[in-house]
């Protein structure tokens, strides 16, 4: 059997079920914690061991990546908050609004209105956008 080589690139991880972007979304906000500080930031009804059945599950899915602190498991997000926002919305595209940016916006747009100044960071944003995608032709 030939040697593994240690350039590969581990595999990508799964997109995140609803239950596991609520634990990313705490790793993002307060970076490598323990499971006692992740189930206390969700705040939900659930136990304690169900919190950390559920990242340890992500750990195996490679979704979270874990460390060890003064005897404690710390955990984080192997996937930085921005790439796997892109993942999360490509894939929501693609199944649920067939494939249509307009129609995605317009849909988070009705889901919960943004106020004045979101709406004009969003136009500015897109302007940069097409000037950016215009460039590069």
């Amino acid at each position: 059997m030939p040697p593994r080589s240690s350039s590969r690139k581990p595999p990508v991880p799964p997109i995140p079920t609803a239950a596991e972007v609520d634990i990313l979304a705490v790793l993002w906000r307060l970076g490598p914690a323990t499971v006692r500080e992740v189930h206390e930031a969700l705040g939900k009804d659930s136990g304690y061991t169900t919190t950390l059945k559920q990242m340890q599950l992500m750990l195996d899915k490679g979704l979270l990546a874990r460390t060890e602190r003064f005897r404690s498991h710390v955990y984080e997000s192997r996937v930085p908050k921005d790439q796997m926002q892109q993942r999360i919305a490509g894939d929501l595209l693609r199944r649920v609004f067939e494939g249509s940016a307009k129609e995605l916006v317009m849909g988070a747009l009705g889901a919960q209105p943004a106020s004045a100044e979101e709406l004009a960071d969003i136009r500015h944003m897109i302007d940069a956008f097409d000037k950016k995608k215009r460039g590069s032709k």
